[in-house]
């Protein structure tokens, strides 16, 4: 969706399940508006944030004029097969995007197009490289095509449906996701406790959420090390992002368990409608 829309609107790590949230990102032109759905990679639920998670996947196939299906040459074609099922009943225009196709050779990509075609007899395959920004021109002018014609939804200058503090959150979790290992990334949810932005500076406070406290000394290491390293980097990331100078205060703390309380994953924006 970054690459389609021409903005850095999702965050992207080589980690599964970075995508917790629906994200739209907006593409306006001279005779079309399209609005993308970035939902998270589709799953096993073990907890309730995967639950809802998956929640926004689903929620996809309810309202999509056209569905995007993307996976690569690594993933085992029935690896969702309950999803699957649902998507070969839809009656919208489905385009599988096989991405990555520059980790695999011709034979195998072809093969992998015939099993595609045999499990979504109606959809369209394209292979893709996001990567080396191979075929995605067409996959655009394809999506246009498809579409059907009606009033546009947003505001001709809206990028996104997401406030400014949500992306503050996901740059910073984003950071997370790549400088810690394991099960830390997945037990952090990051909260933006006061975004004060004049013409030329932001000032944020912001918070990580761990499950443990083990979990706390971890994100904070040695001397605030790890912390210091991931603020510095967010920090970076929110400049370009919002073309200002960012001052950010970065603290943890512990939520016990907020994976599996409907109330905190509430608080956290994760209750698709």
């Amino acid at each position: 969706m970054n690459l389609l829309v021409g903005e850095r609107i999702s965050i992207a790590t080589f980690k599964a399940q970075t995508t917790r949230h629906r994200i739209m990102g907006i593409i306006n032109d001279d005779d079309a508006q399209i609005v993308f759905s970035d939902t998270p990679g589709v799953l096993k639920p073990n907890y309730k944030l995967q639950q809802s998670m998956l929640a926004f996947s689903e929620s996809a196939l309810q309202d999509a004029d056209v569905l995007l299906y993307v996976t690569d040459p690594v993933e085992q074609v029935d690896k969702n097969s309950d999803f699957l099922r649902k998507v070969q009943h839809l009656d919208v225009p489905i385009l599988v995007l096989i991405n990555k196709i520059d980790l695999s050779n011709e034979k195998d990509i072809v093969s992998l197009v015939e099993q595609w075609h045999e499990l979504l007899p109606k959809a369209e395959i394209l292979p893709i490289s996001a990567l080396h920004k191979f075929n995605v021109a067409p996959v655009l002018q394809r999506i246009k095509q498809l579409l059907p014609e009606c009033p546009p939804y947003f505001e001709k200058d809206q990028l996104t449906d997401k406030p400014a503090r949500f992306f503050v959150s996901e740059i910073i979790r984003e950071k997370i996701l790549l400088y810690y290992d394991k099960e830390i990334p997945y037990s952090v949810e990051v909260g933006v406790e006061s975004f004060q932005e004049d013409n030329t500076h932001i000032h944020i406070n912001a918070v990580i959420y761990v499950e443990r406290d083990s979990q706390k000394g971890i994100i904070i290491g040695h001397q605030g090390k790890a912390l210091k390293k991931v603020a510095t980097e967010a920090r970076k990331s929110l400049e370009r992002f919002f073309g200002k100078t960012i001052y950010l205060e970065t603290f943890v703390k512990v939520d016990k368990d907020w994976r599996n309380s409907d109330k905190e994953l509430n608080l956290f924006g994760y209750n698709p409608e």
